[in-house]
């Protein structure tokens, strides 16, 4: 398969790219050339930029295309529009954050997607991110009907993260003693390795499968205790939880997702309640959370000593929460 990846150096990009090569495909990336662009020094790399600078990809053919860098739906028309009779098949990575309730439980590729008022603003935010990404699906569908794969990600982990939304646990897991951890062990948490993801883009793209796809995991129902848990025995740490409620963390400013990841209130308990049985049904597998977490850690600690986290709780923060939570009532 000749398969062209619209992004193809950060994070799920470059694992799309390891996962095509090594099935033998042939791979050509777009970008602007602005992030890790050492990488992949043997494949064919065409400079661009999506908002107004796509000749690099006139005169081309390419069996299917991933789209990992579509936010705007004008810019999804655009590459869709200039693709569509020289590809066959193309997948665009969306999210769940497309859906417009999270209160309701469970998630499937039906439920409703969140809609703007003004569909002009091209501004990403927390409130506009997921129904523009609704937007985006609808142009690629609206210029290349039938051919579309709709990937609706939840929360992509592993090595190259950018977000620390994940690998924030793995290394302060690792760095034992006692964990401020969320109100509710027995919360459900879902994520999906970048690896795992990859692989079932690149197969369905190669089927030329099309349609909308909930795609995260894992398979089976996990609670944060056994997430935690898995994070303490895979690192072999002396770790203790500390379960806070509400109300402490609360009293300390510690908010949901970004400064404790993967926890959420119980009012968007749906995030992390996505159906995937369609997506599994088409192939999708899961690696086991230990090695998710392996190669986290891994890949973490090669990171410059003075790196700056993007979530996750400071020490200082935690330590003072912790001292509120350990302290006997």
């Amino acid at each position: 398969m000749k398969l062209l990846i619209l992004g193809g150096t950060v994070f799920l990009g470059r694992h799309v790219v390891d996962a095509a090569l090594a099935r033998g495909h042939e791979v050509t990336l777009f970008n602007r050339g602005q992030h890790n662009e050492d990488l992949y020094p043997e494949l064919e790399k065409l400079r661009g930029d999506r908002d107004g600078n796509l000749d690099a990809l006139k005169g081309r053919t390419w069996d299917a295309v991933v789209d990992t860098c579509g936010y705007v739906p004008r810019l999804v028309s655009d590459s869709a529009r200039l693709l569509a009779d020289v590809v066959e098949h193309y997948t665009f990575v969306s999210s769940i954050s497309v859906y417009s309730d999270f209160s309701s439980g469970e998630l499937t590729e039906e439920s409703p997607v969140g809609k703007m008022e003004d569909e002009t603003v091209e501004e990403i935010t927390g409130e506009t991110y997921g129904p523009l990404k609704a937007l985006c699906e609808q142009a690629a569908e609206s210029i290349m009907p039938g051919r579309v794969l709709h990937v609706r990600a939840g929360l992509i982990v592993g090595p190259y993260d950018p977000t620390d939304r994940f690998t924030y646990w793995p290394v302060r897991v690792a760095n034992g003693g006692d964990v401020l951890a969320p109100p509710d062990a027995t919360a459900p948490v879902q994520f999906i390795d970048v690896r795992d993801l990859a692989e079932w883009i690149v197969q369905m793209a190669d089927a030329r499968k099309a349609g909308v796809y909930n795609a995260t995991g894992p398979a089976e129902t996990t609670s944060f205790e056994h997430f935690l848990t898995t994070c303490k025995t895979t690192t072999d740490s002396n770790a203790s939880f500390a379960w806070a409620d509400s109300e402490l963390l609360a009293k300390h400013e510690i908010a949901p997702w970004m400064d404790l990841p993967l926890w959420v209130p119980p009012e968007a308990a749906g995030m992390l309640q996505t159906n995937c049985a369609k997506a599994i049904d088409d192939g999708l597998v899961f690696r086991p959370i230990q090695e998710t977490v392996h190669a986290t850690l891994q890949w973490a600690q090669t990171r410059p000593g003075d790196y700056q986290w993007r979530a996750g709780l400071s020490a200082e923060r935690e330590v003072a929460a912790l001292a509120d939570a350990l302290t006997p009532q």
